[in-house]
């Protein structure tokens, strides 16, 4: 199973690559493992889609206001 590290790694990649649709891009991963009967990608996904919005949730908007 792949480890935490690895799992902030594929979702900052995302993140870089495909911005704001960074969780779409897991989630359609992740659907299309399942539907080719891979439990364990399928999983691997979720943690990626779910580490992704973490992600994007704790970073400081462009509007916010650092002191």
């Amino acid at each position: 199973m792949i480890d935490d590290r690895e799992i902030w790694t594929c979702a900052n990649i995302l993140i870089k690559r495909y911005g704001e649709d960074a969780p779409d891009q897991a989630k359609r991963r992740a659907a299309d493992l399942l539907a080719e009967g891979d439990e364990v990608g399928h999983a691997v996904w979720r943690r990626i889609e779910g580490t992704v919005l973490e992600l994007l949730r704790d970073a400081p908007s462009t509007s916010d206001h650092l002191h």
